[in-house]
């Protein structure tokens, strides 16, 4: 069953490896663990719900505290310490378009707000119900995720909306047939959830980002139903594709979705290499990103991620001998890691080694990579659990991404990474920060940063903690000319930061669209605007 106030299935753990916990201590301090909320404290504050009875509508304080928060931050400390400001009244399971259509017909007719509910796993409020006089009810469209149609001529996909990661894959390699799309949140994110937050997948560098794979579908608003026609590429006008993408739930509900699917490989490796120094290896993955060396992912970590990386790894002796080996030729503390992969037929794959070896014939370590990129493989999906083992062991994880051009990327790092840094040092406290281009583009590349720091005294205590950082962080990024979001949307929180962005009349569009298709304001409202 999925954890109600963590990460994923509450029968998978992720151990920390003997030597992460002395690692952590000497970067930030030792810690102490809270006492969280237990499930039936919290289901005693579920207030009663203010929706009129409807047989698709299920009001009973488990369902409604379920659905209440996503995966942030700050959801975690609203769980964990039990308080929480405000549920769902009612969550619906449609398993149909037709049960969609009458849900939106009973929430207007009531006043109620719409919240659809993908797989949980926003990180930034998403899904947030908000305070206030008008009822709320989350459409959870789990039930609503089968494989409709696959054409292979056209490589052509329809699926329900809240089609898991997982349940896409397998509809689709029964097939002969991948969409490629693999966010860390894979296990539990949807389809309809990818759309309408613009997400990314690990090996984007092949397969494209979501919205190059989604290619039309059906969205049901208050005012009626949008067909998105697909077509393999059309100049009649602005795209509404592009409307739907990123729209976050404020134009209404996706129900149906056509996705362009490739056939699936033959082969698929991933390796790893070690440069020397950060520069050097900046400089190489630039170069065979904007060579088009056709790599299917490239992941590049700093020295302090590469070395963080290595210890949470576990496997001690290993990495050990490792090291041995790496320093012997030259990479010693400033090193830093590369993952990539490559993917295709045999030959495209050899084709593409060969032209790796050649791109980073600076990086050293490469013919040892192999079993460490099959070791990435086995838990690239498995590490947010590693978020449930740092707190109860008193640690809070949080992450900010963002892209910027290669002439910024720099200035982002540092701008990012002393921000976090500088809004810990006020509050007397320490903090770890570590950094990786997650993906990589010929203009420029994704900055992902992860902070690591000690639980507060109290559950509201590390709220505190996290609050300036987050916006001094979010500041870091705008002033250094990044995107406030490269691949989670904008939720609640990143709104504020969303007109740096857009301009003032990038911003009335987006409001003038929201109208135009929700003109009750029902339809998530908080969110993105």
């Amino acid at each position: 069953m999925r954890r109600w106030n963590g990460w994923g299935d509450d029968t998978v753990q992720y151990p920390l490896p003997e030597d992460a916990e002395l690692f952590l201590t000497e970067r930030v301090g030792r810690a102490v663990p809270l006492s969280d909320a237990s499930l039936k404290e919290v289901l005693a504050r579920v207030p009663g719900s203010r929706l009129p009875d409807h047989p698709l509508v299920d009001r009973s304080p488990v369902e409604r505290l379920r659905h209440a928060r996503g995966q942030s931050l700050p959801d975690w400390v609203a769980l964990r310490s039990g308080q929480v400001q405000a549920f769902p009244d009612g969550v619906a399971h449609p398993v149909s378009t037709q049960e969609v259509r009458v849900l939106l017909l009973y929430a207007a007719e009531v006043g109620a707000e719409v919240i659809p509910y993908g797989g949980g796993t926003s990180v930034l409020g998403h899904i947030t119900p908000r305070s206030g006089e008008r009822p709320v009810l989350t459409l959870d469209m789990g039930r609503v995720g089968r494989l409709m149609s696959l054409d292979e001529k056209s490589q052509i996909a329809e699926f329900g909306a809240g089609a898991a990661g997982p349940d896409v894959e397998a509809g689709l390699r029964a097939r002969g047939f991948t969409l490629g799309h693999f966010p860390q949140s894979f296990e539990f994110s949807t389809l309809g959830g990818w759309v309408s937050t613009r997400s990314s997948g690990q090996q984007s560098l092949r397969y494209g980002r979501i919205e190059h794979l989604f290619a039309g579908g059906r969205l049901q608003s208050p005012v009626g139903s949008l067909e998105i026609p697909g077509f393999p590429a059309s100049a009649a006008g602005p795209d509404l594709r592009e409307a739907v993408l990123g729209s976050e739930g404020r134009l209404g509900v996706l129900t149906e979705v056509k996705i362009r699917v490739s056939p699936l490989p033959e082969r698929e490796r991933f390796y790893i290499i070690f440069f020397q120094d950060w520069q050097q290896a900046v400089e190489a993955v630039r170069h065979a990103v904007q060579a088009r060396v056709p790599l299917s992912m490239m992941r590049l970590s700093t020295v302090k991620e590469t070395e963080t990386q290595l210890v949470l790894a576990g496997h001690k002796r290993l990495v050990g001998w490792y090291e041995k080996g790496l320093a012997r030729r030259g990479a010693g503390p400033g090193k830093c890691m590369l993952t990539f992969g490559v993917t295709g037929t045999r030959v495209q794959c050899r084709q593409a080694l060969s032209q790796a070896r050649e791109a980073f014939r600076q990086g050293i370590g490469f013919l040892a990579g192999r079993y460490l990129g099959r070791k990435w493989v086995e838990t690239r999906f498995l590490v947010p659990y590693l978020r449930n083992t740092l707190w109860e062991k008193g640690y809070a994880v949080d992450t900010l991404e963002t892209a910027t051009d290669w002439d910024r990327v720099e200035g982002m790092i540092q701008g990012i990474e002393s921000a976090i840094h500088g809004a810990f040092s006020r509050v007397g406290e320490g903090v770890h920060v570590f950094t990786h281009l997650s993906h990589l583009y010929p203009q420029g590349a994704s900055v992902y940063t992860t902070c690591l720091f000690r639980l507060g005294g109290h559950h509201h205590e590390t709220l505190a903690r996290w609050e300036p950082m987050k916006e001094a962080a979010s500041k870091a990024i705008v002033a250094q000319g990044g995107t406030i979001s490269h691949q989670h949307g904008v939720g609640t929180d990143h709104r504020a930061y969303l007109a740096a962005e857009k301009g003032h009349l990038g911003m009335g569009a987006i409001e003038g669209l929201c109208r135009h298709f929700d003109p009750q304001g029902m339809m998530n409202p908080g969110k993105l605007i």
